[in-house]
């Protein structure tokens, strides 16, 4: 009896340990998080919504697996866009896609986001500038010093025409122009006798057709086509007065710190992808809505008199320069980069 009780005893501990070591030797079976959940507001309206902010964001809610999930809102859906950068910072919307400028930022580099006049030829010329030339280090820094909002990433867009009911080809076609356009454009163009008129983004079509505007300053021939724009308006000006839009991608400071940060490289790569898929949609959308495109004809101030704007953009530089140490800093690079590729030709700049 007492070899029996020694054996089952014996037999019960052997027991015992093989289901501990078969316990650890187990997977951990971890129950997935509550998703990270954000809001996010482009600047853009649905049409182009779907091309400029939307392929990110359905990247980033793919990859991310449930551990994040983006909801998108466009143009004025939850704020006005001049309202975007107030709403960041106090955690209304946790995300956003916008030009500094018009989102009334507080930020020192707010004037030059959207279209700062003559500063760019092309749609390359930005990721250049922010990666070659120092503009990210000064965007990064300028957002830190104003806090709660933080600066993800800068690309360059379409150029800055003009779609107007009437035709342009001269600058005196400009006097009286009630056009929808940037803050700072906006501002540049009032010497040429252009009234700048501020409205929501999806009312800027029903305007031109009830002749509130004479047309728009905000984009380049592809998104006249895409937004509806090519439908109101009858004419595009082929001289530009900015070659590539700069907007940003920001975040509430507290959600980014929040995010792991597997999650944040997730979201810094889609961004990059999608920056890069702006690059082509644009780039190919400008030659061919202009060689092809049927519904707007196109006008052309000559060179010799579009001379004057060149000439008053850099007056409004130096203008710009004198509000500040960081202001100064990038108006030197827009003046350095701008005399190189001046230098270099074709096809930097036009032949």
């Amino acid at each position: 009896m007492t070899n029996r009780r020694q054996f089952l005893s014996r037999a019960g501990a052997a027991t015992i340990g093989a289901a501990g070591a078969a316990t650890l030797a187990t997977p951990a079976i971890v129950k997935a998080q509550t998703a990270i959940k954000w809001r996010f507001q482009t600047y853009a309206g649905a049409a182009l919504g779907e091309h400029v902010t939307k392929p990110i964001i359905d990247a980033i809610n793919a990859a991310a697996k449930g551990e994040l999930e983006i909801e998108l809102y466009f143009a004025d859906q939850i704020v006005p866009t001049g309202e975007l950068f107030r709403a960041l910072q106090a955690g209304t919307i946790d995300a956003v896609h916008s030009d500094d400028d018009s989102m009334a930022s507080p930020a020192e580099v707010a004037t030059f986001g959207g279209y700062f006049p003559l500063a760019t030829k092309q749609i390359l010329d930005v990721p250049v500038l922010f990666k070659q030339y120092g503009l990210a280090d000064i965007w990064r820094s300028a957002y830190e010093k104003v806090g709660g909002v933080v600066w993800l990433s800068s690309s360059g867009q379409d150029p800055c025409h003009f779609n107007t009911k009437k035709p342009i080809n001269t600058l005196a076609d400009l006097q009286g122009l009630r056009l929808y356009t940037f803050p700072t454009a906006g501002r540049f163009l009032t010497q040429f006798g252009v009234v700048p008129v501020t409205i929501p983004y999806e009312d800027a079509q029903v305007a031109v057709q009830t002749g509130e505007l004479d047309g728009m300053a905000w984009s380049g021939i592809t998104e006249d086509y895409t937004v509806g724009w090519a439908d109101v308006t009858d004419h595009f000006l082929t001289n530009n007065i900015s070659g590539a839009w700069i907007g940003s991608f920001f975040v509430n400071e507290k959600k980014w710190a929040e995010l792991p940060e597997h999650l944040k490289k997730l979201v810094l790569a889609a961004i990059e992808a999608g920056n890069n898929y702006r690059d082509q949609w644009y780039w190919g959308g400008e030659a061919k809505l202009r060689a092809e495109g049927t519904k707007l004809k196109l006008t052309s101030i000559p060179a010799a008199e579009w001379q004057p704007v060149e000439e008053a953009a850099k007056v409004f530089w130096k203008e710009i320069a004198e509000q500040g140490e960081t202001a100064a800093k990038v108006v030197k690079i827009f003046e350095d980069y701008n005399a190189i590729i001046n230098k270099a030709g074709p096809p930097y700049v036009n032949g």
